[in-house]
C-alpha cells in the first residue's frame, strides 16, 4: 500500500512513519509543511528508506495537494497534520483554523478529485483516515462515563474547536460526495521525538536542569496517557482495517491527574539520575491555570481494541520511564531547540 501522510515530520506522524517503515511493507509519501515543531530527525532511518518520500509542501496549498495526489497515486491517505498546542491556540488561533481547517477541507478535495478518477476497484480500496483528538468531546465531570465514538461534539478552546470542525468536514464528505472517509479520536500522547512545549516534555526537561517545574492550577486536571507508539500501530491497523463512515476511539485506560504525572517523571528521574540536591518534587510550583482548562479526558476504547484487534502495550509506568530514559539519551536534540526555537516559556497566557 502506498500512503499519503500528512505532518509525518511531527510528534505522531513521525511516530507512524517510523512503524511503517520497521514493521509493514507499506511505502510512505511524507507531506510537512515544516513549521517551527517538525524535525527530520524525528524521521530517524526511515529519512534515508526508499520506501519514504518528503515533501515540503502546505496542506493548505490545495494545488499543491492536488498535484502531489496526481503524482504520487496514493491507495490511502492518513492525514495527521494539525497545528496540535492548546496554549497556542490562545495565544494565536488564526493558524489553527488555516492548518486544521482549511488545510482539511484542502486534502478532502484533492482526494476527492483523485478519488474520482480511479477504477471501480481502486476506488473501493481507496481509505481517507482523519487522526483527531478527544478534546472536540469537550470536558467530562468526576462521575461521567469516559468518551465514545458517539459522545456529543463540545470543544472548548480554539485548538479542540478546528480540530471539531475537521471531523464534521471530513463525514460530511464521506455522506454528501461517498468518499471513503473515517476518523479516529485519541487521547494524550508521550514519548520519544515529542516537541518539549507540552506538558511531558517540559517537565522532564525542566526536572532534569533543575528548573522550576509548573502545573497548572491544582494540578488535579485528569488526562488519559496514551505511549505514542501504541498509537502509531493502532493507526496504521486502523488504515488498513478501517470502515468508511466509522469512528474509531483509541485510547490505553490510563488515566492520570497532571500532578501525578509530574510526581511520576520526578521519581523516574530521581532513580535514573539523582540528583545531589534532593528528590526533584522540590521544584514543583503551581502556577495560574490555563483560561477555560477543561477538567477531564478519559476514553473507553472499547470499540477501536475490537474492530482493529488492537491493545495498548505499555501501561503509564512503563512507557514514561522509557520516555525519561530517552530525553536523558537525546540530551542533544533538545539542547537545540532550547537554545532556538523554544526556551520553555509560558505559553497560553492570554485570557
Amino acid at each position: 500500500m502506498r500512503i499519503l501522510l500528512t505532518g509525518g515530520c511531527g510528534f505522531i506522524g513521525s511516530a507512524v512513519v517510523r512503524h511503517l517503515i520497521r514493521s509493514t511493507g507499506h511505502s510512505v509519501v511524507n507531506v510537512d509543511k515544516m513549521t517551527y515543531a517538525a524535525s527530520e530527525d524525528v524521521l530517524e532511518e526511515a529519512l534515508t528508506d526508499p520506501r519514504h518520500t518528503h515533501i515540503k509542501a502546505d496542506i493548505a496549498d490545495l494545488a499543491a495537494m492536488t498535484a502531489i495526489f496526481a503524482e504520487h497515486k496514493p491507495d490511502a491517505v492518513m492525514h495527521l497534520a494539525a497545528e496540535s498546542h492548546v496554549d497556542r491556540s490562545i495565544d494565536g488561533p488564526a493558524v489553527f483554523i488555516q492548518t486544521n481547517v482549511v488545510g482539511t477541507f484542502s486534502m478532502l478535495e484533492a482526494a476527492r478529485t483523485y478519488w474520482s478518477g480511479l477504477d471501480v476497484e481502486a476506488k473501493k480500496r481507496f481509505r481517507f483516515h482523519h487522526i483527531s483528538t478527544d478534546e472536540v468531546f469537550g470536558a467530562l465531570d468526576a462521575d461521567d462515563p469516559p468518551f465514545v465514538e458517539t459522545t456529543p461534539y463540545d470543544p472548548r478552546s480554539p485548538y479542540s474547536a478546528s480540530k471539531a470542525a475537521s471531523d464534521h468536514l471530513v463525514r460530511a464528505w464521506y455522506h454528501t460526495y461517498g468518499l471513503p472517509a473515517f476518523v479516529t479520536n485519541t487521547t494524550n500522547n508521550y514519548g520519544f521525538w515529542h516537541f518539549p512545549e507540552k506538558l511531558i516534555p517540559l517537565v522532564t526537561i525542566n526536572a532534569i536542569e533543575g528548573r522550576e517545574l509548573p502545573v497548572y492550577g491544582d494540578g488535579s486536571n485528569v488526562r488519559d496517557w496514551l505511549f505514542v507508539e501504541d498509537h502509531a500501530k493502532a493507526l496504521v491497523l486502523a488504515v488498513e482495517k478501517g470502515v468508511p463512515g466509522e469512528t474509531y476511539a483509541i485510547g490505553a485506560r490510563q488515566p492520570r491527574s497532571n500532578l501525578q504525572v509530574v510526581q511520576a517523571i520526578c521519581r523516574t528521574l530521581d532513580e535514573l539520575r539523582p540528583d545531589p540536591a534532593g528528590p526533584r518534587e522540590r521544584l514543583i510550583r503551581y502556577v495560574t491555570d490555563r483560561p477555560g482548562h477543561d477538567w477531564r479526558y478519559e476514553i473507553d476504547a472499547t470499540h477501536a481494541e475490537t474492530s482493529l484487534d488492537w491493545k495498548a502495550d505499555h501501561d503509564f509506568e512503563t512507557g514514561i520511564r522509557r520516555t525519561v530514559q530517552w530525553y536523558l539519551d537525546h540530551q542533544e536534540w533538545w539542547e537545540k531547540i532550547r537554545a532556538g526555537r523554544y526556551t520553555g516559556q509560558r505559553l497560553g497566557t492570554k485570557a
